[in-house]
């Protein structure tokens, strides 16, 4: 993200002086500023205008403070809303919070205190447009890879992404290797979705969730008899799979004896069911995944080499999220807005602590840790920006060992100096995260670095 766009403030006051006064002293932080004298020509401005807060007195003939409010807060629930009012009147106002107003300020107006209240307010809705930036980046990278449940910009995930669209229409056995988390599935999902075969069945087997016997019946199937219990017959899950493709999940799970049946249906495509004679043929497409290394497994004699040979003829690698942390934003974004949607909490964010929280947790769970640890937020926060008190506690607290150490007596350019050094040296010299941990721009952040000569 580049510097933040100015904000557009409405100052609505029916006396002249004091909004163009307010307004005059709030261009001198840097906002743009919008007059209205009164509710009805404010509401003109908010419906031409992308306003991002009203400053509105309380008491105005014609629309009121009070009505404004509940106009905007209906029709524009994301702009923030300042209430003036003069000390007799302070009750009223502290009704307008309770209707949506973000704070109050009484009159005469101190100009300090207002103009830390509006960078307060906006904040909340800077949070909140940089929510809708990453949603809508999230949108378009969805519209461009044709496979909308994968989530990264990262250069490790457009490898990944780039090697499943070259494998996709081909007939090759793919294995999908990473650790626990980090989305083999959504790999597997997303080959058989771009392949051929997209309008047949996608077959899904857990392996290490069965015994050896449960599996082979599972997935060759068995005939009436076959064993104990075997009161009918059953189709196994590679006859399910028939035309389509199977995902055989945990495969560096499976016995010696049923990596052998697996061997044959990959050599000569072609097996019988448990207890049966006849001989079944199958076309079937085998996308294999698992988070052991299938190599030391061969090496100690639990895993077949001439199968690994079989299901590795492309193999895809899924990097861990703490090798990928640039994709964090994006996948907090789209986890962020679903689970607001399924809870029916209006979540318009993440604040810059939180956010830091999740870059400097190193995720062994990875992408399912993530959205549980989003999921649960969402659910817990009182708010509509998540903060670091909404986060589990195991993720806060490990971030929060990471400290900067200042020495007393620092100059504030020292210390910012150490501040960004540090930053930087956490997030491995990435530039874009790090001004965005800051709440700085990005040429800012660059002009920094050039004046402590913290350039590599």
């Amino acid at each position: 993200m580049g510097e933040r766009m100015k904000f557009n403030v409405l100052i609505v006051d029916d006396e002249k002086n004091i909004r163009e006064g307010l307004g005059k002293a709030l261009e001198l932080d840097g906002y743009a500023i919008l007059l209205a004298a009164d509710g009805r020509e404010a509401m003109d401005k908010v419906n031409e205008n992308e306003i991002d807060l009203v400053i509105a007195d309380l008491k105005m003939p014609g629309m009121s403070g009070e009505e404004l409010l509940k106009q905007i807060s209906a029709s524009y629930p994301t702009i923030q809303v300042i209430i003036l009012t003069g000390h007799g009147t302070v009750e009223t106002a502290v009704n307008a919070m309770r209707n949506g107003a973000y704070d109050f300020l009484t009159k005469p107006v101190n100009l300090d205190r207002l103009s830390l209240l509006v960078k307060r307010a906006l904040s909340t809705r800077d949070l909140a447009r940089q929510h809708r930036e990453l949603q809508a980046e999230v949108e378009r990278i969805k519209r461009k890879q044709r496979f909308a449940r994968m989530i990264g910009k990262s250069s490790q995930m457009k490898r990944v992404m780039d090697v499943i669209e070259q494998v996709a229409q081909t007939k090759a056995s793919v294995l999908i290797t990473g650790e626990s988390g980090v989305g083999k599935e959504l790999v597997a999902d997303a080959i058989h979705m771009l392949s051929d075969r997209s309008d047949k069945p996608m077959i899904k087997v857990h392996c290490a969730a069965l015994s050896e016997s449960l599996l082979e019946s599972e997935l060759f199937g068995h005939e009436r008899g076959a064993f104990t219990g075997a009161v009918s017959r059953k189709r196994g899950r590679f006859e399910l799979a028939h035309t389509g493709t199977i995902m055989l999940d945990e495969i560096g799970e499976i016995s010696p004896a049923v990596q052998i049946k697996i061997l044959r249906v990959l050599q000569e495509k072609r097996f019988e069911r448990v207890g049966g004679e006849e001989t079944i043929e199958v076309d079937v497409r085998v996308i294999s995944a698992t988070n052991r290394d299938l190599k030391e497994e061969i090496a100690q004699g639990r895993f077949r080499e001439d199968l690994f040979y079989r299901l590795n003829v492309v193999n895809i690698h899924v990097p861990p999220l703490r090798e990928r942390k640039e994709d964090i934003p994006l996948l907090t974004s789209a986890f962020l807005q679903e689970f607001a949607d399924e809870n029916g909490k209006p979540i318009e964010g993440i604040n810059q602590r939180a956010r830091a929280a999740l870059y400097t947790y190193s995720w062994p769970g990875n992408i399912r840790e993530l959205r549980n640890c989003i999921e649960s937020a969402v659910v817990l926060s009182k708010g509509t920006i998540i903060t670091p008190e909404d986060l589990p506690p195991s993720i806060v607290g490990e971030s929060d060992d990471e400290f900067v150490k200042i020495r007393i007596g620092s100059s504030l350019p020292e210390a910012e100096k150490e501040i960004i050094r540090s930053t930087l040296s956490a997030l491995n010299g990435n530039k874009s995260r790090t001004a965005e941990v800051l709440g700085i721009g990005r040429k800012t952040l660059h002009r920094k670095i050039q004046e402590y000569a913290l350039a590599e």
